[in-house]
C-alpha cells in the first residue's frame, strides 16, 4: 500500500507510516506543490498510489472519474501531523479492505473522538 499525501499534508507521514505504507510519497517530494488536481491524479494514477488529502475536490475526483486511484479523504480537520499519523495507523485495516475493494472509490476517515 502506498500513498500520495497531497499538499495539506506533510511530508513527514511518509517516513513516519513506512513501516505501514512502504514507497508512499508526498506530492512535494515529487516535484507536484503547484501542480493541478488532474495532474495530481495523473500521477498517483500511473504511479500506483492512493491519494490522501483533506480536500473534497479528490472525493469529487474519484466520484466522477472513478478509480484510480482510489482516495482516502481525511476528513478531521487541521490536525497536528502526529494526529494525522495516528487516525491512519489506526484505520489501516480499513484502508487495506478499502483498497482490496473494486468497487470502492473513496473512504472518509474521521478523527478519533474520546
Amino acid at each position: 500500500m502506498k500513498l500520495l499525501f497531497d499538499q495539506n499534508l506533510s511530508f513527514k507521514l511518509c517516513p513516519r507510516l513506512a513501516d505501514l505504507f512502504p514507497e508512499s510519497r508526498q506530492v512535494g517530494e515529487v516535484e507536484l506543490s503547484k501542480a493541478s488536481d488532474t495532474q495530481v491524479w495523473e500521477f498517483a494514477k500511473a504511479g500506483g498510489f492512493t491519494l490522501v488529502s483533506q480536500d473534497a475536490d479528490f472525493a469529487e475526483m474519484a466520484a466522477l472519474v472513478r478509480p484510480p486511484p482510489k482516495v482516502v479523504w481525511l476528513r478531521c480537520g487541521n490536525q497536528p501531523t502526529h494526529e494525522v499519523e495516528c487516525i491512519l495507523r489506526s484505520q489501516v485495516e480499513t484502508i487495506a479492505g478499502f483498497l482490496a475493494d473494486d468497487e470502492a472509490a473513496c473512504l472518509e476517515l474521521y478523527a478519533e473522538t474520546d
